[in-house]
């Protein structure tokens, strides 16, 4: 395949009880029938609250059924629940491994890796990393031994959490420990990348749309396909609005064109629960 087109979407965070957000959803539907791109790609808070409502799950992946193209799936914190980390209050859903044996069950695979267009792609749960559950070991020995097979191809990353913010070993402040992928398993996972030609790391969680380069490496942020967060409840660090992220790539290269589909509607979470910013 001398081109693979691929679309991420992310933050989805799809209910019944949110017309707004399935509303949001039919425009990137729409958008995906009249572009139709090899792959779809989901990768994260796919359901607003998958831990104890499996109808959002199911719903979830109702809507994503009608999709004109195949999708493939990461786990998100709304999904299977928050890593625990060394700072900051636990979150009050843990991943488990029957949180995420939910997910797998209706969504497929929490991992995944195939070959396009002379590229590695990777997908990798970043929830359950720091958790010490037994799915987190297998999951970097399923790793080292699919970075073996992708040495001498350029490698494309996708997981919910950003890996860091602007630098990779950054201080652990509170709010890294949240938003990034946390220690000790970030640096586990960018020593083990270290070994092939790493190019890009697609992510979402932060609802904010970014695009930077790192040591060769370009991170994008896809913003949520559903709501943005106010500035009184999260600083502004990228763009703030809904929409999603187109890919092209080739043998050794990609492109990236950022894009927001027709009707989408820039929704408040504050005004979705119908509360004031805390």
């Amino acid at each position: 395949m001398p081109q693979f087109r691929l679309t991420q979407i992310s933050d989805t965070h799809l209910a019944r009880r949110f017309k707004s957000l399935v509303d949001n959803f039919h425009r990137v539907s729409e958008h995906i029938d009249a572009t139709r791109p090899d792959l779809m790609l989901n990768s994260g808070d796919v359901s607003f609250d998958g831990p104890t409502s499996r109808d959002d799950m199911m719903f979830a992946k109702e809507l994503h059924n009608a999709l004109p193209v195949d999708c493939l799936y990461l786990p998100g914190n709304h999904d299977i629940g928050d890593n625990p980390t060394a700072v900051g209050p636990a979150p009050s859903q843990l991943p488990t491994e029957q949180t995420r044996g939910a997910f797998t069950s209706v969504l497929g695979e929490d991992r995944w890796h195939f070959d396009a267009a002379g590229w590695c792609f990777i997908g990798l749960n970043s929830l359950i990393m720091n958790t010490g559950l037994d799915s987190e070991a297998e999951q970097f020995d399923w790793l080292a031994g699919t970075l073996d097979k992708a040495v001498g191809r350029p490698v494309a990353l996708f997981v919910h959490k950003p890996l860091y913010l602007d630098v990779p070993y950054d201080a652990e402040r509170v709010e890294t420990a949240i938003r990034y992928v946390p220690q000790p398993a970030r640096r586990r996972l960018i020593e083990m990348f270290g070994k092939v030609d790493w190019r890009l790391v697609g992510s979402g969680h932060v609802h904010q749309r970014r695009d930077y380069t790192f040591e060769h490496i370009r991170h994008i942020w896809v913003p949520s396909a559903g709501f943005v967060i106010s500035d009184a409840r999260q600083e502004v660090i990228g763009v703030k609005e809904v929409g999603l992220v187109e890919y092209r790539f080739q043998p050794d290269s990609f492109e990236v064109r950022h894009v927001r589909a027709k009707g989408q509607v820039d929704v408040d979470l504050d005004m979705l629960l119908g509360k004031e910013p805390a």
